[in-house]
């Protein structure tokens, strides 16, 4: 399964995805994430998954993404999202890269 919830996180597994499905998937599920989802955590390898994220941490743009934030694992990618009724992420502030909307 690609995408799987744990409470207001939800995971996305990019391994095996070519970088314009990968997109695609990103943005469809962005576009109907619930509210209550606060963060999603993206997979994308880091040996062979440079292109993915390069595309997640440097290229993404989505009017939910927030912050777009390293793992502590080179293989994945934290973006805190907004809630869409408010505009803006509710929660403690965080430092990283910050979206425009």
């Amino acid at each position: 399964m690609r995408f799987k919830r744990e409470g207001p996180v939800a995971v996305v597994d990019l391994h095996g995805v070519y970088e314009r499905e990968a997109r695609m998937l990103l943005e469809g599920w962005l576009n109907q994430a619930p509210e209550e989802v606060q963060e999603l955590r993206v997979i994308h390898g880091y040996q062979r998954g440079t292109v993915l994220r390069d595309m997640v941490r440097e290229e993404f743009a989505h009017p939910r993404v927030a912050v777009v934030l390293p793992s502590l694992n080179p293989g994945e990618t934290r973006l805190l999202l907004r809630n869409p009724g408010k505009g803006k992420r509710t929660g403690p502030q965080t430092h990283g890269k910050k979206r425009g909307r």
